[in-house]
């Protein structure tokens, strides 16, 4: 990784290379990787500003979080890529924190190509364990918290009622239960942005097998593999290392057989209620795999299309404890 912009720029630049877990079928980068160079480009940013999000936490306990993330893919990315990163501020909004817009570019037959575009906030959360810290730099009091979330409602849970069964009942909807381990988590114990990435790309996998649609199912018939244009995941409250996540997968639209949009909620249990913790969006469509490099978009089919509006003749699934 090597960076571009002197610190007193105010837009920065870095170069990135996606990471080779990120090419899961042929060389392309799935949308999970791609967040993972947003929010690198969005540290890197940090860094070159004067902020190394090391230094925050180990000096002034101040923890960096990315509390909401707003990404569309333009065009694919391979695995040799160089990926340019592009990040500058943007005006500030109601629920505080740094917004920032960040641009991915790479360069496609001598031409530079943006690749991606997203939004990203960012927030300083007070470490709670007790290690005594400097008092933070005055510019830095704005954008810390001791809480992170936006809020939302939460939900009781009906006496003697599973929490998937509640959550799904009556809705084209797949819940997926699961311990949050450690390594979702940053800062000792909360469960970071790119632990929320793991849990949507990970259900929308469950989801679609448990519609007898799975990724291998239309990979080994029909050469078909599903592509994300789009994906928001934004932080309501804050899930700690080792609590049960409840993951709702909540299909919303079918737009003319070519993509369909879903809605992703994340809740805790905590006293018999389930507290929402995280909601995102996800955009999927199917392309056909031409050769190595190259695919292309396709039409749903009807067993496509049946599956992801509930007429699969299947019973709704919980997915895996």
């Amino acid at each position: 990784m090597t960076s571009s912009a002197p610190a007193a720029d105010p837009t920065t630049r870095v170069q990135l290379r996606p990471r080779y877990e990120g090419s899961n079928i042929c060389t392309w980068i799935g949308f999970k990787h791609v967040n993972y160079l947003v929010e690198e480009a969005v540290y890197d940013h940090a860094r070159q500003h004067g902020f190394p999000p090391g230094e925050l936490f180990e000096r002034y306990g101040l923890g960096v979080d990315l509390t909401d993330l707003d990404t569309k893919i333009l065009t694919a990315l391979h695995i040799d890529d160089v990926v340019t990163a592009t990040v500058r501020r943007l005006p500030a909004q109601d629920g505080g924190g740094l917004r920032l817009g960040v641009e991915l570019t790479v360069e496609r037959s001598g031409e530079t190509v943006k690749a991606v575009a997203a939004k990203a906030t960012v927030h300083l959360r007070s470490d709670p364990r007790g290690h005594a810290v400097a008092e933070p730099p005055a510019e830095l009091v704005g954008l810390t918290v001791d809480r992170l979330g936006a809020g939302a409602a939460p939900v009781p849970l009906e006496p003697g009622t599973d929490p998937l069964e509640q959550l799904t009942a009556g809705r084209n909807a797949f819940g997926w239960a699961w311990r949050m381990p450690y390594f979702y988590c940053h800062f000792t114990e909360r469960v970071q942005m790119s632990g929320y990435l793991r849990q949507m790309e990970e259900v929308v996998d469950l989801f679609l097998a448990d519609r007898g649609v799975s990724i291998k199912t239309l990979l080994d018939e029909q050469d078909w593999i599903p592509v994300v244009p789009h994906s928001r995941i934004t932080l309501l409250d804050e899930a700690l290392m080792e609590e049960t996540l409840y993951t709702v997968y909540t299909v919303e639209n079918v737009f003319k057989r070519l993509t369909y949009t879903a809605r992703m909620d994340a809740y805790v249990l905590r006293d018999g209620v389930l507290v929402p913790t995280a909601t995102g969006r996800i955009t999927h469509g199917w392309a056909v795999i031409e050769n190595r490099r190259d695919w292309s978009l396709v039409d749903f089919d009807d067993r496509l299309t049946d599956a992801l509006t509930g007429k699969a003749g299947k019973a709704l699934g919980r997915g895996r404890a």
